[in-house]
């Protein structure tokens, strides 16, 4: 099992209000529990999206797996870790049942079955990858890092609360941007506009690769920003990432920053009520 954390932006305004970005690798199934703090942002990679093929490999060379095997009894937290014959048990047990659920979804694949309905089936011994933006993260630490947490969350959220300790924001001005996944070259090379459209795609991506693992062109994220912006209904959640530098308010679930799309959303509400219709 592998949990990663990694900072991919950081940055305070001139009202010392602080947004930080990072890109995590955890087991999907503690994925359920850090979708309930709703102060954050979150891009995540989809089973939908990831070939069949690409998943297989990932469950059966590095499965998602417990830290801590403890002993049953009541309650939500587990009891002393089981003795060390039962405990190997269990791990094998465990990489097995990975491994002939693989077995089951190739079957399936070949079969002609679509991806979203297979790769389901991978989903307990998957690694997700996912993108968080928030200026909140005291509760988030307070809650997740404390002795009663599932015991991967607890690695998480203590793997996430010391880079962000370690990492050193950024100072902007007022009505600059957080982008997350954009360089200081880049920065100087795009637009602003430009700039926010690439982040956003990135995010959507949950990197810089492509799910081949090619470094995307300009054109290919331009592209999938306005996919993405102009489909119906539209696809929001990785333009809530980028965020521009406002302090002293809050903004939907920002503190100091208002996100690119509450800026989006915020422009389609005054243009409904400054349309003839409305007046």
């Amino acid at each position: 099992m592998t949990i990663e954390v990694k900072v991919i932006a950081d940055s305070i305004n001139s009202g010392g209000e602080r947004i930080t970005t990072m890109q995590l690798k955890y087991p999907r199934f503690i994925h359920s529990e850090f979708m309930t703090h709703r102060v954050f942002s979150r891009s995540a990679s989809s089973s939908r999206a990831i070939p069949v093929s690409k998943m297989l490999r990932a469950v059966w060379h590095e499965p998602a797996a417990p830290v801590y095997w403890g002993s049953n009894k009541p309650g939500m937290q587990a009891g002393a870790e089981l003795r060390p014959f039962r405990r190997l048990a269990a791990k094998v047990l465990w990489k097995a049942s990975g491994r002939a659920m693989c077995g089951v979804v190739w079957a399936m694949s070949k079969m002609g079955l679509h991806k979203q309905v297979s790769n389901r089936l991978l989903e307990p011994w998957q690694h997700i990858h996912v993108v968080v933006t928030s200026t909140e993260w005291q509760n988030f630490f307070d809650l997740r890092c404390h002795p009663d947490a599932q015991p991967e969350f607890q690695e998480l959220a203590k793997q996430m609360r010391l880079m962000r300790n370690i990492s050193t924001p950024r100072k902007l001005e007022d009505h600059d941007w957080h982008l997350p996944y954009i360089d200081c070259l880049e920065r100087e090379r795009l637009s602003t506009h430009e700039a926010i459209q690439v982040s956003a795609a990135r995010c959507c991506r949950v990197s810089y690769l492509n799910h081949e693992g090619r470094t995307s062109t300009l054109e290919q994220d331009v592209a999938r920003y306005e996919s993405l912006v102009n489909a119906v209904p539209p696809h929001m959640s990785p333009v809530e990432h980028q965020a521009m530098a406002l302090p002293g308010l809050a903004y939907a679930n920002f503190r100091g920053w208002a996100s690119h799309r509450w800026l989006l959303e915020e422009a389609a509400i005054h243009k409904v009520w400054d349309s003839p219709q409305t007046s």
